[in-house]
């Protein structure tokens, strides 16, 4: 009889990285107008291939290191040189600085000097949310996650203000969000946390970032989606209309503010969301616990999340990231999960993505097991069985009573400085040196505890080479005592 032996096909990792990045099909260009289409972006950072992708991630880090190396050995990318007083400013990504250091210093300056009416810090107030949502609940979990699906209304609204908050388009922010994911805590993570806490809140943004660590993410659903080809075309106009015209003219029109509608409601708004969203990539990844992985670098703290509307619970974010919701528990800070679920009751939003109780218990239990191996790890559980030395019965008898010994399941145990602690009293113990005592320690004489078998285990010093034994005097014990009731 012959028996078929064809192999399972194995999937070729560069065509499989095509479909990652979505270089295995052509995608719509989407050009902004004028400067929009450089805001917060850097093109030289997607403009790579699947071949170069699967190439680097295939090698090891050292054959990579090293071909930069010698590559960059005569001409180093300014990202990898010195801060020189004569080559400082080619260091800095100078439109982002002006937007998210220049205007918003120029705007806490003018407040200074010009002291706010409360109607203008209200309508700063109202934007600020609306901007906030806009980020958290349309460019995140909405655009670049998938988490659920909305309708034009609320893509149009998420669109406008989100353009407010001044971070890019819709298509940039949630392309790069993607590339953060796919490739979290590594040199291709655009705001990388293991280079620390100012790269990753706004380093990475004021300064030009390394061409060598090109990547890309898939977002054909993003350019099929005319809300977000719209935005990201005219992206420029919507932010200046969004972010400063449609304050000032509201505060102006309606009680006379127009500077302190541009300053509050424009400005400083637009500042503050700013650094609520940056802190999701630098606090989020700084302070709190990691109930569910603790291999990179995501936390979960409840001042992140109070501070970034929702998004501070992290760890649990990057392990389930099509979640809508950020936080589990009924009273854990998540206003982002909130306004999605009102969305939903209102018809506005459908197709919630939720991972599944198990799948989550899974993840938690498996962490909490971690934990307890890396415990288990630094305490002392006596030798191993297999790695201790094999005596012979006359070896034993023969050292047993000038060492204290005393067999229990077949291995020995030097008791000698334990006698005089034992709190069931010394002779007791030095009745049974020398001679088998398993039946005796194992509930004929005492029902020893589940601590005292641990502690007899720390005394391990050889096994009797004819004898029976058991590591787990323990479990023997609940064994032989469960014989005792049943006979």
């Amino acid at each position: 009889m012959s028996a078929s032996h064809e192999q399972v096909e194995t999937v070729d990792i560069t065509s499989l990285n095509a479909v990652a990045a979505g270089t295995n099909r052509k995608q719509p260009r989407i050009v902004a107008a004028g400067l929009g289409g450089r805001l917060m972006g850097t093109a030289d950072l997607v403009k790579v291939t699947a071949e170069q992708i699967t190439e680097d991630s295939l090698q090891s880090l050292a054959e990579k290191d090293e071909q930069e190396r010698l590559k960059y050995t005569k001409v180093k990318h300014i990202s990898e040189q010195e801060w020189t007083l004569s080559n400082f400013y080619k260091h800095i990504n100078w439109l982002n600085a002006i937007l998210v250091v220049a205007i918003p210093a120029y705007g806490i300056y003018n407040a200074v000097n010009y002291p706010p009416q409360l109607k203008t810090i209200t309508l700063a107030f109202i934007l600020y949310l609306f901007s906030g949502i806009s980020i958290t609940a349309g460019y995140h979990r909405l655009f670049a996650h998938k988490s659920y699906d909305a309708h034009v209304s609320c893509r149009l609204f998420f669109a406008f203000f989100g353009a407010g908050a001044v971070e890019g388009s819709i298509k940039w922010w949630s392309h790069s969000h993607r590339i953060h994911h796919r490739y979290t805590d590594t040199p291709r993570d655009p705001y990388d946390a293991r280079q620390g806490f100012w790269f990753s809140h706004m380093g990475w943004m004021l300064t030009k970032p390394n061409p060598k660590n090109r990547a890309r993410a898939d977002i054909n659903d993003l350019a099929n989606d005319w809300v977000v080809t719209f935005q990201h075309r005219h992206y420029l106009l919507l932010m200046v209309l969004s972010a400063f015209v449609f304050p000032t003219v509201v505060a102006g029109l309606f009680w006379g503010d127009y500077w302190g509608g541009f300053i509050y409601g424009g400005i400083l708004k637009t500042f503050i969301i700013q650094q609520a969203t940056f802190c999701v990539n630098s606090l989020a990844h700084w302070i709190g616990v990691q109930p569910f992985d603790d291999r990179r670098t995501p936390r979960d703290h409840v001042l992140t999340a109070i501070v970034t509307f929702g998004e501070g619970y992290h760890n649990f974010h990057h392990e389930f990231p099509s979640d809508y919701r950020n936080a589990l528990k009924w009273y854990q800070y998540d206003p982002t999960k909130v306004v999605i679920y009102t969305l939903y009751r209102l018809g506005l939003a459908w197709n919630l993505k939720t991972f599944s109780q198990n799948a989550i218990e899974q993840g938690l239990l498996q962490q909490q097991q971690k934990k307890l191996d890396r415990l288990r790890q630094e305490l002392n559980w006596g030798t191993p069985v297999d790695q201790l030395p094999v005596w012979t019965r006359e070896e034993f008898n023969e050292k047993a009573k000038s060492e204290g010994l005393i067999l229990i399941s077949g291995i020995v145990h030097n008791v000698k400085s334990f006698i005089k602690e034992h709190p069931g009293g010394q002779p007791l113990v030095r009745a049974s040196l020398g001679k088998d005592a398993t039946k005796a320690f194992n509930g004929a004489v005492y029902a020893h505890s589940n601590a005292a078998h641990n502690l007899l285990a720390t005394m391990r010093v050889a096994v009797l080479s004819e004898g029976e034994i058991n590591g787990n005097t323990f479990e023997l014990q609940n064994q032989m005592l469960a014989k005792e009731k049943q006979a």
